[in-house]
């Protein structure tokens, strides 16, 4: 992701470097051709060439729209995540106690209790990251030969870090319960069976009079949000863009590429010297 206020030279030509190659070449290509041969036929007319580039500006212009409004409720995903997990730290740590029972407990089996239920949620947030970095059908780290090394190149050049997956492992054995670790592995959705453990805990809690009714259900609906949270990032992971437009918007732009060099070099040659 990039975070600084403008792109650089240097990171322009990081990112686009391999197209400006060829696509120099192409555009010397033709000029070269259309000034040593002079054939006519190489140049085209301006006019059908500029409504190729209007469709171009339409399919691209969505496809912009788009993907904007998929960043942005990504972005609104993370800061709901953000602010659950406050709420879910000072909750637990102010809700979770021993004034309901005749019995107190120990200050020191509380903490351990918070430590727990606060240590597993980090746990959740790692898990979570993890699955939403698994790559799908449609992307192009999952494609074949050039489009996967590059992808793979601009994953760890432009990406936040920690893109392998033993991360994610390493994580899970410091935050979660070595008990349960094997049996989340386990699962096809670890991430969702890590919610259900801290419901079930909170449970234990509720029977144990370490939290009462009202405390319970408001700490069982934070968990209710990170299911929301969970399943709204998943939404965005698992639904791709609809690749009718993304491949009708590929199709058209090559087309514009390979035509634009016709169309402005006959522009150019009108110009005569001045076009020096």
């Amino acid at each position: 992701m990039f975070i600084t206020k403008n792109f650089t030279v240097k990171e322009l030509l990081q990112f686009s470097g391999r197209h400006l190659v060829w696509l120099t070449a192409w555009a010397v290509l033709i000029t070269a051709l259309f000034e040593v041969t002079h054939w006519e036929w190489l140049s085209i007319p301006w006019l059908p060439l500029a409504a190729i580039g209007t469709a171009v500006a339409f399919y691209l212009g969505f496809k912009n729209n788009s993907a904007y409004d998929r960043l942005w409720e990504a972005r609104k995903i993370w800061g709901a995540i953000v602010n659950s997990s406050r709420m879910w730290g000072s909750n637990v740590r102010a809700y979770v106690g021993s004034q309901f029972t005749e019995q107190q407990a120990g200050e020191e089996e509380l903490q351990e209790l918070h430590r727990k239920l606060l240590y597993r949620h980090i746990g959740w947030l790692y898990t979570l990251r993890g699955q939403l970095l698994v790559p799908t059908s449609w992307e192009h780290i999952s494609q074949s030969k050039h489009y996967k090394k590059v992808a793979e190149e601009y994953k760890v050049r432009w990406g936040v870090g920690m893109n392998d997956g033993e991360v994610t492992r390493e994580q899970q054995m410091l935050h979660l319960p070595t008990d349960e670790l094997e049996r989340l592995r386990a699962c096809r959705n670890t991430a969702t069976q890590i919610i259900d453990r801290q419901s079930q805990d909170l449970k234990e809690l509720r029977a144990r009079n370490l939290i009462d009714d009202f405390r319970h259900m408001e700490l069982q609906k934070i968990l209710n949000d990170f299911y929301e949270h969970q399943g709204r990032a998943e939404r965005i992971k698992k639904f791709p863009l609809p690749r009718q437009y993304g491949s009708a918007s590929f199709v058209f732009v090559c087309i514009f590429i390979f035509l634009l060099p016709f169309g402005i070099v006959s522009e150019f040659h009108k110009l005569g010297e001045l076009a020096v």
